[in-house]
């Protein structure tokens, strides 16, 4: 089941930009702009000393390095999350409902009626993507199994989502995550990925871009394609949209370099090896992903 690098379609990064693949990934918005980027808008204007006194030109100066210390921030809290984004409310003690869901062996734990209603019967693998709050860009992943009806924890890895948090109404460019269950048919990488069960492509296309952070490097090493708005059964690198550009794609869990994602779930090499190694097209693996609130409703 395993696809070759031959089989993936050509990146558009070899025609001198990211693949739609890589551009709708990881990248951080902090990342590095190619040569011949617009100049930022914080720039002062050329000839300010002589159109006003020295008080405005001590003025129009505070301003702009309030501006370029502003830019800075957000550019440092795109990287990493936004450590300052409002949490979602924790909601207290749990409902009896809630709490019968929680120790429910034959549901997800933390998975509402809404959505646990949408894991596949057949299904008996399933990831499950707790996000912090809605607009958080810190989760949890955790696999389970179901034997004889009943779900089983396997293994739980810190992650990260969106940098912006989470939606359900995922369009592109938004930083956002997509709340909801989804397949997980195929995979792929730069890296060669043996023992992998999903079918996998290893292709040097999978590459990020050479002007993101070197802390991207090794991001798409191993990525498992979520059948978000893609054509299930090709490569994470297919560029097919079903539901229309503007509603995004190219959404992957892939390996984590330690701040917010454009719209993916992240987490560890070895997550994602264990992930690659345990995850079988014959048990239909889905995951189930979205802030706490909204996977609970």
């Amino acid at each position: 089941m395993r696809r070759t690098g031959a089989e993936a379609p050509r990146s558009l990064r070899n025609q001198g930009q990211p693949s739609r693949a890589q551009a709708d990934a990881a990248g951080p918005e902090g990342a590095a702009k190619p040569a011949g980027a617009a100049k930022p808008a914080s720039a002062e204007p050329a000839g300010a000393a002589n159109s006003a006194g020295a008080a405005a030109v001590r003025a129009a100066r505070t301003a702009a390095a309030g501006a370029a210390a502003l830019a800075l921030a957000v550019t440092l809290a795109a990287c990493g999350g936004d450590s300052h984004a409002a949490k979602a409310p924790s909601g207290g003690r749990a409902s009896g409902d809630d709490a019968a869901r929680k120790t429910d062996p034959t549901r997800v734990p933390g998975v509402g009626d809404a959505l646990h209603k949408e894991i596949p019967g057949k299904s008996s693998q399933v990831v499950a993507v707790y996000g912090e709050g809605k607009n958080s860009a810190t989760a949890t992943v955790r696999l389970f199994s179901k034997k004889g009806g009943k779900w089983t924890r396997e293994r739980s890895w810190p992650a990260h989502n969106g940098r912006r948090g989470w939606t359900r109404d995922h369009h592109e460019d938004d930083k956002r995550s997509p709340v909801g269950v989804f397949t997980l048919t195929d995979a792929g990488g730069v890296s060669s990925a043996p023992g992998a069960k999903l079918p996998y492509t290893a292709s040097a296309d999978f590459t990020p871009p050479t002007y993101w952070p070197k802390r991207t490097r090794h991001d798409f090493d191993h990525v498992i394609a979520i059948d978000y708005n893609r054509a299930k059964g090709t490569s994470p690198l297919d560029p097919t949209r079903p539901q229309g550009p503007s509603k995004g794609g190219s959404i992957w869990l892939h390996l984590d370099h330690g701040s917010g994602t454009s719209g993916c779930v992240s987490l560890p090499r070895e997550g994602m090896e264990y992930l690659l190694r345990t995850l079988d097209p014959d048990k239909h693996p889905a995951v189930v992903m979205g802030d706490r609130a909204d996977l609970s409703r």
